[in-house]
């Protein structure tokens, strides 16, 4: 397991050029857009990054990152722990005028003067690996073991209230 961190800003371009690569981790609690989808935010990213600049002279990153992450199973409501591994391959570029004329197999980055973000370049590829429906596997989630042995049925019937128009039909069955 990685445990060096990440620096928090890099220069992608001055990277590049040196045909740079980093491997260390960033805690999920410094992702605040992915911290939205989960039920916490313990643990860490672990990712590889390399920088190169392509026989067209794009300025690339190749990342790979991986996250145990722990979201809500939307049939339980109980909390799961899942993996999410993501891969990128990045163009960087200045604006987003160059970022339409890359080719298709980039993903853009768009970097002015500033130093890049190294949490956001993750957190995005990770947001998108997320699983759209998080759920246990069906023999370990609480709500699927319930419903196919009956005891959530045994439950409900035990606690269902007189119907009030019970006294209707009685009426009606005197006529």
């Amino acid at each position: 397991m990685l445990t060096e961190p990440l620096p928090k800003k890099i220069d992608p371009r001055k990277l590049a050029r040196k045909g740079a690569g980093m491997r260390g981790s960033i805690p999920l609690s410094e992702l605040h857009h992915l911290r939205d989808y989960l039920a916490n935010d313990e643990g860490n990213v672990d990712a590889s990054l390399e920088f190169y600049r392509d026989e067209e002279g794009f300025y690339v990153i190749d990342a790979t990152m991986s996250a145990s992450v722990t979201m809500l199973c939307q049939r339980c409501l109980e909390e799961v722990n899942l993996t999410v591994n993501g891969e990128c391959h990045l163009a960087v570029v200045w604006n987003e005028d160059k970022a339409k004329s890359l080719p298709t197999h980039f993903e853009p980055v768009v970097v002015g003067e500033d130093e890049l973000v190294t949490a956001s370049l993750l957190e995005e590829e990770l947001i998108l690996d997320l699983p759209l429906i998080a759920y246990h596997q069906e023999d370990e989630c609480k709500m699927s073991k319930g419903y196919s042995t009956g005891e959530f049925a045994a439950e409900v019937e035990e606690t269902r209230k007189p119907n009030p128009f019970d006294v209707l039909a009685n009426l009606k069955s005197d006529n």
